[in-house]
């Protein structure tokens, strides 16, 4: 009883990180209409980043700094939002299309620089001894998931009260009106591009905030973790929970993270060990299928706003 509260507590953990980056692609895309499909790469510049801080010295790559946590985790969002900053600098006077590629371009390099930079990221094996919250109770798994657990809730709180702040707030009330209007809020004095560059650099400190913790709760991180896949991920997490709420963004996370976790589980049980691998695609079948009947069922998601159509039949 007590192996299954922990692993309940580590299956949500994991949850939450990945809800804190839906969070940040929420502000970015549900509010600012900004189409990013490098998630991978800024979740891992914010792990990297607090990685290399806080971890013990290392011979093969840069270490030794012994920062605090908290620390780390600050300075992930900070450089994280510089490099989002950066690359909506250069890209969001142009169409939406030409964002999306500059994303994706940016997640690639992150991941050839993080695999072939052995000296500063450990290439492909990674940064190891990350330290990790209260890693003196590892000794008992129950008792540390359940502290890291709530030490990943209150973070994911702490992101998303912020964010509904942000969201009622004249500065978010302008990024819904560049959304819906930009012309109309652009004739109203408003700079689109700062706005927007502004929203994706906040968005980006989220993910890579999320990059961090994650690298923390762990202890350890490699090039294989920030892979296309977990762009995927997160985007149908959004998906699902709604576009443009938080709130959403946290459920569709959930929900998502549960399916995915299950359709692993059941290859595994069912599946032989010939077909193992093979039997790994099934976890994304599964998520697409279920994005599929969930758009059918409810396009919007389950909180996203519902359209004028909608509203009428109702």
């Amino acid at each position: 009883m007590i192996d299954l509260l922990g692993y309940a507590a580590f299956f949500t953990s994991s949850a939450l990180i990945f809800a804190l980056i839906t969070l940040g692609l929420n502000l970015q895309w549900g509010q600012t209409g900004l189409f990013n499909v490098g998630i991978a790469g800024f979740v891992a510049i914010g792990a990297y980043t607090s990685g290399i801080l806080t971890s013990p010295e290392a011979a093969d790559r840069i270490g030794g700094f012994d920062w605090p946590i908290l620390a780390g985790w600050l300075a992930a969002a900070l450089v994280t939002a510089a490099a989002a900053a950066f690359t909506g600098f250069a890209t969001l006077r142009l169409k939406s299309d030409y964002l999306a590629i500059t994303t994706f371009g940016v997640a690639v390099v992150v991941q050839l620089v993080a695999l072939n930079a052995q000296s500063l990221t450990g290439g492909p094996f990674g940064v190891a001894f990350i330290p990790r919250p209260f890693a003196h109770l590892q000794d008992q798994p129950a008792l540390f998931n359940f502290i890291n657990l709530g030490v990943i809730a209150a973070v994911t709180l702490a992101v998303y009260l912020a964010l509904e702040h942000l969201s009622r707030s004249p500065w978010g009330r302008v990024l819904k009106a560049l959304r819906e209007d930009e012309r109309a809020a652009i004739s109203l004095g408003k700079s689109a591009r700062s706005y927007r560059i502004q929203a994706f650099a906040a968005g980006g400190a989220v993910m890579g905030l999320a990059g961090a913790v994650q690298a923390h709760f762990i202890g350890f991180i490699a090039p294989n973790g920030y892979l296309p896949t977990l762009t995927f991920q997160v985007w149908a997490m959004l998906m699902v929970g709604g576009s443009g709420s938080n709130r959403g963004a946290i459920l569709g996370s959930v929900v998502v993270w549960a399916i995915w976790v299950g359709a692993g589980a059941f290859s595994a049980a069912v599946v032989p060990t010939d077909w193992q691998a093979r039997a790994a695609s099934l976890q994304i079948v599964a998520i697409g299928v279920m994005l599929c009947l969930i758009l059918l069922w409810r396009p919007q998601g389950f909180f996203g706003p519902r359209s004028q159509s909608g509203k009428r039949r109702a």
